[in-house]
């Protein structure tokens, strides 16, 4: 039998050809214009089948927003000796909007290699998950070795915008995991493959509206200024840096942050005082402080801008999410950190992050969960890329971990 390091460099050709095969079948959500996953799953289920897979579950999460009706998850299981507990890998099948198209160097959906990369919207986030995850499975598949827990495979639907159609929809109506199961998540990380996330900072999302009364630029005082008050506003939210202001080390940064982002098409005209304005905020909030009690802040906020401006003013929240933490000595982290050093000599750090992933909606319903892979971050960026090393780097962890 091969080594697994001998079996992964003689399939780095097959790696690389399913990375450009599934960046060419688009999935980008309705949100970012798109008609989701139907037809890259479908291409991934084809695949799997191909290369010997026979046990694979799809599942359907309804959404009348696209042509098929639905946003499909498929689940791949390599039958273990215990199916007690299972070991997870996560991976998504969804990918962001490219952007401006001006700042690539080459056609995001046709997949360039060059100096060892592989450039490509999807490469790394999160197909350089998925790809490692399925070749580590082929390993096992392959050489007929039965492992000691069962192997889970899911490739999620719905993770770019919320994981409403996928990861949050399989736990309410489908219930596949259980509180024993094993889930890694390779979703985030760094470019040593070191870090491991056990927590993320809480995630608000606001879109603020606000209606004043429209004006000619010359006569402010005939309207209410929906952009003055919108400035207003988007400074003090701001601010609540300073009023949730404890600091954790276990995130970078190691605070919580408050940041205007989007802001929507008002006026045409240089010369016309808005008397619309929307505006939106995300909002990374470390663990020690509710999403209940930041809200409380936001409407006083609201409350005082209203009064000075003389303008009305709601807010949605398009994304909230908090979670606990799992903890570092969870069977998961450490028999992932065994797994790192046993294949790479390294020693592992946990870390916490900023950013969200489909952890925080595990860790909320009492399933432990980490996150981890080998990456330089180029996830929503142009020209994005994956290392082909850091993906067969991994690859390698993961055989160790499905041990």
């Amino acid at each position: 039998m091969v080594s697994p390091k001998e079996f992964l460099d003689s399939k780095q050709q097959e790696i690389i050809n399913l990375e450009k095969m599934l960046t060419s079948h688009i999935a980008i959500a309705p949100e970012g214009g798109g008609d989701g996953e139907t037809e890259k799953a479908n291409a991934l289920e084809n695949w799997l089948k191909e290369k010997g897979f026979k046990n694979i579950e799809r599942y359907e999460a309804p959404d009348s927003r696209v042509s098929s009706g639905s946003r499909p998850s498929l689940v791949a299981t390599i039958p273990g000796k215990d199916d007690k507990t299972c070991v997870w890998v996560i991976a998504h099948t969804d990918v962001v909007p490219v952007g401006d198209i001006k700042l690539w160097n080459s056609d995001p959906w046709a997949v360039v290699e060059k100096d060892g990369k592989l450039y490509g919207r999807g490469v790394e986030d999160d197909q350089q998950g998925l790809c490692s995850a399925v070749f580590a499975a082929l390993y096992y598949l392959e050489n007929n070795i039965v492992p000691q827990h069962t192997i889970k495979l899911l490739f999620a639907a719905d993770e770019e915008n919320g994981s409403e159609y996928g990861v949050i929809w399989l736990l309410r109506e489908k219930k596949i995991f259980k509180k024993e199961d094993l889930i890694l998540i390779p979703d985030g990380g760094d470019s040593e493959g070191r870090t491991i996330e056990v927590a993320e900072k809480n995630i608000l999302w606001l879109q603020v509206h606000i209606q004043g009364k429209q004006a000619h630029g010359s006569m402010p005082d005939a309207g209410a200024n929906a952009c003055l008050a919108a400035c207003d506003l988007g400074v003090k939210i701001n601010q609540l840096e300073k009023v949730f202001s404890k600091k954790d080390d276990l995130f970078t940064p190691n605070y919580s942050t408050f940041q205007p982002t989007k802001h929507l098409k008002n006026v045409d005209s240089i010369n016309i005082i808005p008397g619309e304005e929307t505006l939106c905020f995300d909002c990374r909030i470390l663990p020690c402080y509710s999403i209940s009690e930041v809200l409380k802040e936001v409407d006083k906020i609201c409350r005082e801008v209203e009064k000075a401006h003389g303008v009305k003013i709601e807010y949605q929240t398009p994304q909230k999410s908090e979670s606990p933490a799992t903890p570092v000595s969870a069977p998961v982290a450490q028999k992932l950190a065994k797994a790192i050093k046993t294949a790479h000599k390294i020693d592992a750090e946990f870390i916490g992050i900023g950013g969200g992933t489909v952890g925080a909606e595990l860790r909320r319903e009492g399933i432990d969960a980490v996150v981890w892979s080998t990456l330089d971050n180029m996830c929503h960026q142009p020209n994005e890329y994956c290392v082909i090393d850091y993906l067969k780097k991994d690859a390698l962890t993961l055989i160790e971990f499905f041990k």
